[in-house]
């Protein structure tokens, strides 16, 4: 845990009353003086500053010493490395400077039932105490860590950072996503005076936060309600004036709001009644969505690609004119556009009313498995918005820092935005490499069945190496909907017992599960060249022994590297003996044949 600080002023150039020298320095003290009272001076003196500020760091200390006679915890799910983290707290000291935890803490009898190990620490859940948005841990040990010394800490470089090196990462999403983190926290536990100074502060780049970005800004300032009217005001005031259209308002979702996970309606009232006042149509016009559009859309949303190619049928308007693509990406699941798209009748590059393709429009969504899609039917990944943002450098700000740089063991699911971004370069970096698969193939046999093992014990290897890869390459090579070798669904059984006479061997099955992986193979070649050198290497005798020890692992690590080790050794065993005894089954074959 990072222990520097800095002044509230310094985070607001000057103007914050959070720090503590400020704080004091206005405040009066009274004393008895030979039974007489006596008035100080209003400003604090010198030594009364310095020994604050060695209060505070003493306090700061405690807080940054983690278990110290703390007698709670407070449970925090997701963050930056998954999973359930907790952050050691003393009731004390929050209740003494939090009305909000000095309520929550009263109640003896909560405390009980959650009373638990030894030393009587109480375990709370964030969800319980913050129920309306979800935070990341770095949010709320920011908010808690002025709660204990009365300064605010400088904003975790690798959390408010996006992996574009040319943004000032002053406004970019994870800049912003953090400060809407503290503001709401601040409200809810009301801390009033850090209400304020991050009000402020949002306020100050609020002119800089892209307009898609706007929306959380004004999700939060609404929850928070009267603690941040202003900051409310004026992002209603931009959205009324800026390029979103009626349809992202009306479909904006906030996976972390745990209430209502879009715009209220009356904000939406109130929005398109300032724009009617100022006579500001929106980037769509008066006259979209017609009702035409209206019913491709309803049938998008119910997932029906059928209706939608009878509503086509029908003439009243196009894919293209209804932006449906551009609907399906933003809205519907990556199946349904996958189907949408397989209709091939709507331009994969057309630009929207706001100068969007849909390219763009599934970066800003971060799903993987569409731009895929996307990109296998000819989108181009150089086209540029209305003011010049490809769709790799909306992925990269949108991107934490610290996602991006933090090492993903094998057989872990990668962040889906950092997925993205990968996916992009490649696209931008060069042309896919058509047969580049089938030339790799090559080395499985010139047998079928031999080509297909070899296949589906790759993508075996795959998928219990690098799961959301592999999960986002198979799906878009639909191999799901194609029958598995039967030999490689029962690879626990010893090879001894498997007569290959004896397996089901059906042709055009056979061809077209191949044609699958094949394609799944290629796709990961084309996008996860990263995922491709190591399975390549799978072929090396010595690698899976350096895999089962490599000496520096914990208890834990060894038995998961173990449990790994086995299923790897599982599916490696009928892509080295097992084919060569169905290479000279397929020769004898062969020759037989012949």
């Amino acid at each position: 845990m990072d222990s520097r600080f800095s002044d509230s002023n310094d985070f607001s150039n000057g103007s914050s009353t959070c720090c503590i020298a400020n704080t004091y320095a206005t405040a009066t003290a009274t004393t008895d003086h030979n039974h007489n009272n006596f008035l100080f001076p209003d400003a604090a003196t010198v030594p009364d500053v310095a020994a604050l500020r060695h209060l505070s760091d003493d306090f700061d200390s405690i807080f940054d010493s983690l278990d110290v006679f703390a007698d709670a915890r407070i449970a925090v799910s997701g963050g930056s490395g998954g999973g359930k983290r907790e952050v050691a707290v003393h009731r004390c000291i929050l209740s003494a400077r939090s009305k909000f935890f000095r309520a929550k803490f009263r109640d003896r009898e909560r405390e009980k039932e959650k009373e638990k190990g030894r030393g009587g620490v109480v375990k709370f859940e964030l969800k319980e105490l913050a129920r309306d948005f979800d935070v990341s841990i770095e949010s709320l040990v920011a908010v808690l860590s002025y709660l204990y010394s009365g300064k605010v800490r400088p904003l975790p470089r690798d959390v408010c950072t996006c992996v574009d090196d040319e943004c000032p990462h002053l406004a970019c999403w994870p800049a912003v996503d953090f400060l809407v983190e503290v503001l709401y926290l601040s409200s809810t536990f009301q801390i009033s005076e850090l209400v304020a100074l991050f009000q402020r502060h949002m306020l100050d780049i609020l002119d800089k936060v892209s307009s898609d970005d706007i929306l959380i800004v004004l999700h939060v300032a609404n929850i928070c309600r009267s603690d941040c009217s202003r900051l409310l005001n004026r992002c209603i005031e931009i959205v009324v004036h800026s390029n979103l259209d009626s349809i992202t308002l009306e479909k904006s979702t906030f996976e972390k709001s745990t209430l209502e996970k879009s715009l209220p309606p009356e904000i939406l009232k109130q929005i398109t009644d300032l724009r009617k006042s100022y006579a500001i149509s929106g980037p769509e016009g008066d006259k979209y969505p017609d009702k035409h559009v209206k019913r491709i859309h309803r049938a998008l949303d119910s997932d029906d690609v059928e209706l939608v190619r009878l509503l086509l049928i029908e003439g009243h308007t196009t894919l293209d004119d209804a932006y449906a693509l551009h609907y399906a990406v933003a809205y519907c699941d990556a199946k349904t556009t996958t189907e949408l798209l397989d209709l091939a009748i709507a331009d994969v590059n057309r630009q929207n009313h706001r100068g969007y393709t849909v390219l763009h429009v599934s970066a800003m969504r971060k799903e993987p498995k569409i731009i895929v899609s996307l990109l296998g039917k000819g989108a181009r990944p150089t086209d540029q918005t209305s003011d010049g943002r490809k769709a790799l450098q909306i992925s990269k700000r949108l991107t934490r820092a610290v996602d991006w740089y933090r090492s993903t063991g094998q057989g872990q699911a990668s962040p889906k935005d950092c997925l993205c971004i990968e996916i992009l370069e490649q696209a931008e970096r060069r042309d896919p490499l058509l047969g580049e698969a089938a030339v790799s193939l090559a080395i499985a046999g010139e047998g079928l069945r031999i080509k297909l093992l070899h296949l589906e014990c790759r993508v075996g290897l795959a998928k219990i190496l690098f799961p959301m890869e592999a999960q986002v390459v198979m799906d878009t090579a639909n191999v799901h909907s194609t029958s598995e070798l039967p030999l490689a669904k029962d690879l626990s059984r010893p090879q001894s017992a498997v007569d290959l006479t004896e397996v089901p061997f059906k042709l055009e099955e056979s061809l077209q599960r191949m044609n699958a992986l094949s394609r799944t193979v290629e796709l990961g070649k084309r996008y996860f060249p990263r995922c491709s050198q190591v399975l390549d290497k799978m072929v090396e005798d010595d690698y899976l022994n350096d895999l089962a020890t490599t000496g520096n692992e914990s208890p834990e690590q060894q038995v998961m590297m173990k449990q790994k080790y086995s299923e790897l050794e599982e599916l490696m065993f009928p892509s080295t003996r097992t084919l060569i005894l169905m290479a000279g089954l397929v020769d004898a074959t062969d020759s037989n044949a012949s």
